[in-house]
């Protein structure tokens, strides 16, 4: 019997204002009829400040909510009670990792997470180990590791628009909208 879909998804990158709650917002909107959590934290938050205005007006001219969000750092805590870790690059999955291993289990960049659940079907889904949806997703991400060919570690990389103009910015949407819908469909069931 297949679980349930449900679990909980860390999102990470650095200051946890720009990319992060960006991609926390638009993941958790595709996933917003699901009991699906989505969270995120900072490898080095800038605790306590808003989501970026850019990023934020981004959100808002999707229709996706951007209120009530503080940035905050990334814990060991919150390691433990994500099913799945999702990077907005390698290096906070490494940085993760570093607070507590079990993050390189469960714990991905979004365009290789995208690149891995690619064509991934709900039977690949369901006989995979773990406790909910999300969980499952994870381990079968993680098995498809060796069957997938990884990306540079530059196209590995949402781009990081923190004090950039507002190109970069769009760049970083572009991606997180191009590889969230694959993500989301993982684990929602297509």
């Amino acid at each position: 019997m297949a679980a349930q879909p449900s679990g909980t998804i860390l999102v990470l990158c650095t200051g946890n204002i720009c990319r992060s709650p960006y991609i926390e917002r638009v993941l958790a909107h595709e996933l917003r009829d699901t009991d699906i959590r989505v969270e995120s934290a900072g490898t080095r938050a800038l605790a306590g400040y808003p989501i970026h205005a850019s990023s934020a007006a981004r959100l808002q001219s999707s229709g996706v909510a951007s209120e009530d969000f503080a940035a905050r750092q990334l814990t060991v805590d919150l390691i433990r009670w994500a099913d799945l870790i999702i990077g907005a690059t390698r290096d906070h999955i490494g940085g993760a990792a570093q607070l507590n291993p079990a993050a390189l289990r469960k714990g991905f960049a979004l365009l290789d997470l995208a690149d891995l659940l690619d064509g991934v079907n709900d039977d690949e889904i369901a006989r995979a180990p773990g406790a909910n949806r999300v969980a499952q997703v994870a381990a079968e991400a993680l098995a498809r590791r060796a069957e997938v060919s990884p990306r540079t570690p530059q196209g590995a990389t949402i781009a990081d628009p923190y004090q950039q103009d507002e190109s970069v910015f769009d760049a970083m949407a572009t991606q997180v909208g191009d590889a969230v819908p694959i993500v989301a469909g993982a684990l929602r069931g297509h």
